[in-house]
């Protein structure tokens, strides 16, 4: 029986012959090659030659001796064992015959010259469905020459018995002797002169399975892998790569600070090297659009050949530009999860100190003592409950992740190997977060909060938080549309897994505080700016060619996040309305603001949109909309604009809209105006003679009606939506509309707040209620009566 096997030769039925990872290359080899998938070719040893090893040599019954009675949770004695095992393995000659198939493969591979390959490890029990065992075994990147091979081949076997696998195993519930390794012998890709990363044909961290998710930095892939940089990010739209649209939704710069290249020798202990990256990288994304693209493709395919969303390793030579896929494996996490039932974690403490951030992992809150560790010599620091602190969180320390509440790291993305196991795990993990381990005191209580989107953050002191738990599978039918008000495209793709048909109202301007926050008008004179103000814009906008592009693919990008999450449903964007004291609030925003007593009643919304020294900055938000819809294809994208005073300042922003390439009706653009001024109730047909329709702004409505800043302590008490007075405007707003037979909605705060002003709302013939997304799902139940 062979002992060695080609890639060619294998496909995914191959597991218990060659381990997970080497089956999964061979089949996408074998089956993909012609259909746009590019994998190195290589070899592999068989789980067979593996176990004869062991056997033959005596060492199998020797090592199951010495694993019998350790207990994997003290982690001391974990790691006095693994050693001593890995000694033994290592120190052991190959079987003869072995060594020969492998000296005859290698040259078949090579043709006699003297490449770098990669020596990886490939486990008969890995990526399956209840236990992915990532980076449980050890990679050896650049080695080069047979007898280098031969020692990192033993290496590798001797890594089933690394501590963390050792502990992994247990558990999970497997004998150690019931798993077997296979050796992968595969031509490098040359990322070293170019990129790497991990892709994922689902996010991570909501599982929805609609975009594919790339991770990217410099050199060699094991920095990604083993969260020693923080990755560039990007998502993808699956929908989008299939039309050939512009596909890129997303786009994270991340530091990059370190990469992983070819050393001066290619043995086992001097194959790599790390060295620093330039300045002028790290401000550039690692991968071009093009790039993004094809990459995308290759998931796509992958994903639906294996019927499955897949977990995948990917590497670009410098030299050549190709794209190559290097490993393959099955998501076990997110695609797990139930779908009928929905957990949420609610952070109730609103206003505490915010120690510190980076990337969030889990969609989890967790809470406990600080311990901070730098090596595995001080495991022994971490109780049950504690929240782990270190520089990067090696899967050799998987045995102590489990014990803990959190984990917080100062580097790794959200597709290294540590992310994966604290998913696995179900902990909730912050990465990336810099300089947690220098923000943070040992000892020092915490809340770890990895369920407001993207960024996770770091509170002060334990602090109260709620678990929610809701059936979704089967939500009764309404006389109404119930909708979301989504702000932060962080949580789009969360938010869209909850019951909704479309999202009443996305603010531009969350948008553009929280993805870009600069003042629009800064980046049109950036020449001008004060020489700090200028370094700091120029640091803000680094990975986009010029200020104006930044501010327009930074719209574009959170635009179409939402547009994609909700995917064949409304998406209603209302354009800006920061108030003067919130647009001077963003970098450089004092230089071109007004100081007003009133901001409120002031120079807001469409006042601004038709005024001379404000029609360049919305002409920008005009062009992000018109390539969204236009270019993108995202036709369920409306526009809403807000604060119209006038029937007059009506008609200027339609044809303003119009000059911008946005004209009412063209592709289907429908333009709904935000009725929120008494005027607009009270000349709701004049209005209705611009616009498709209304979403009723209750906030505004309410203030301006009753005459009350809700925000004030001594009248606030007044504020209340359901008064009589606010009832008449809403109720002949809600009429207009319906005799035109034109579009009506409410977004603003009441019916969140009061169950009973969605049901008046519902009598009074709404065509919507748009809901805060922590709100949908129990008033949906009280409107049904349920």
């Amino acid at each position: 029986m062979a002992q060695v096997i080609a890639f060619n030769q294998l496909g995914k039925d191959d597991v218990e012959i060659v381990g997970g990872k080497n089956a999964s290359l061979g089949e996408m080899i074998s089956n993909l090659a012609n259909v746009g998938v590019s994998v190195p070719n290589g070899f592999a040893t068989t789980a067979d030659a593996f176990n004869r090893f062991l056997n033959e040599t005596g060492l199998l019954d020797k090592i199951n001796a010495e694993l019998k009675s350790l207990d994997v949770d003290d982690v001391e004695q974990l790691a006095q064992v693994g050693a001593k095992v890995r000694g033994w393995v290592i120190a052991q000659e190959l079987p003869a015959d072995l060594e020969r198939e492998i000296r005859q493969a290698y040259d078949e591979l090579t043709g006699g010259q003297d490449v770098a390959v990669a020596v990886r490890s490939s486990a008969t029990a890995e990526d399956l469905p209840d236990a992915s065992f990532a980076g449980q075994q050890e990679t050896f990147l650049n080695i080069r020459g047979i007898d280098n091979v031969l020692i990192a081949i033993k290496e590798v076997f001797a890594s089933l018995y690394n501590d963390r696998a050792i502990a992994y195993r247990v558990h999970k519930g497997f004998e150690h002797a019931g798993v077997a390794l296979s050796a992968g012998i595969q031509r490098m890709v040359r990322s070293e002169t170019g990129t790497s990363g991990v892709m994922f044909s689902i996010d991570t961290e909501s599982g929805f399975d609609e975009v594919v998710f790339i991770t990217a930095s410099y050199g060699l892939g094991e920095m990604v892998v083993q969260g020693a940089v923080n990755p560039d990010e990007f998502y993808l739209s699956k929908a989008l790569l299939a039309q050939n649209r512009p596909a890129v939704v997303r786009r994270n710069l991340g530091s990059k600070q370190i990469k992983m290249v070819y050393g001066d020798e290619g043995t086992t202990k001097r194959s790599t090297k790390i060295v620093d990256v330039d300045k002028a990288e790290r401000q550039a994304f690692a991968l071009t659009t093009d790039e993004l693209t094809r990459l995308a493709h290759q998931a796509i395919i992958i994903e639906k050949h294996y019927g499955c969303p897949m977990d995948i390793e990917w590497a670009k030579d410098g030299d050549t530009g190709e794209l190559f896929i290097v490993q393959a494996r099955p998501e076990t996490v997110k695609s797990r999860q139930d779908k009928s039932s929905m957990e949420r974690y609610v952070i109730q403490s609103k206003g505490a100190k915010v120690l510190c951030e980076g990337r969030s992992i889990g969609q989890r809150i967790g809470a406990g003592k600080v311990r901070i560790v730098t090596s595995l010599a001080q495991m022994s620091k971490v109780q049950d409950g504690d929240v782990l602190v270190s520089d990067m969180t090696d899967p050799d320390w998987e045995p102590v992740m489990k014990r803990a509440s959190a984990i917080i790291t100062n580097r790794g993305g959200r597709t290294c190997h540590a992310a994966i196991i604290a998913r696995e795990l179900g902990v909730p993990a912050i990465v990336g977060c810099g300089n947690a381990t220098e923000l943070l005191n040992d000892g020092q209580a915490v809340t770890v909060s990895c369920a407001e989107g993207d960024t996770g953050f770091i509170y002060d002191g334990v602090l109260d938080f709620e678990i929610q738990k809701n059936s979704i599978s089967n939500m009764p039918s309404l006389d109404f549309k119930v909708m979301m008000n989504v702000g932060n495209p962080d949580r789009a793709f969360d938010f869209a897994q909850i019951p909704n048909q479309g999202v009443g109202l996305a603010r531009l301007e969350f948008i553009i505080n929280r993805m870009i926050g600069v003042h629009p008008k800064a980046l049109l004179n950036i020449d001008s700016l004060p020489q700090e103000t200028q370094t700091q814009v120029f640091e803000r906008i680094a990975g986009y060619n010029s200020p104006v592009e930044f501010y327009i693919n930074k719209l574009i990008e959170g635009i179409s996040t939402l547009a994609v999450a909700f995917r064949d449903k409304p998406v209603i964007v209302r354009m800006s309305d920061f108030k003067s004291n919130e647009y001077a609030n963003l970098l450089g925003g004092k230089l071109y603001e007004p100081h007003e007593e009133n901001p409120m009643l002031g120079f807001r919304g469409a006042s601004r949109y038709v005024s001379d020294n404000f029609c360049d900055c919305f002409e920008l938000e005009c062009r992000a909309l018109k390539y969204v819809r236009d270019d993108m294809g995202l036709t369920n994208v409306k526009i809403m604009i807000p604060f119209v005073r006038t029937t007059d300042e009506a008609r200027q922003v339609i044809e303003l809209l119009d000059k911008n390439g946005l004209k009412r009706g063209d592709n289907g653009l429908e333009i709904i105006m935000m009725c929120e001024l008494p005027t607009n109730a009270l000349l709701a047909d004049e209005f209705l003679e611009y616009f498709d329709g209304f979403s009723i702004g209750s906030n505004d409505l309410t203030q301006l009606t009753l005459g009350l800043d809700r925000d004030s302590g001594i009248v606030s008490h007044l504020f209340d939506e359901r008064d009589p007075a606010v009832k008449k405007l809403l109720g002949m707003a809600i009429e207009a509309c319906r005799k035109q037979g034109k579009y009506v909605g409410i977004c603003g705060q009441g019916p969140s707040d009061h169950p009973d002003l969605a049901k008046w709302l519902m009598e009074q013939g709404i065509s919507s209620v748009s809901l805060n997304p922590d709100t949908v799902l129990d008033t949906w139940l009280f409107l049904a009566d349920k």
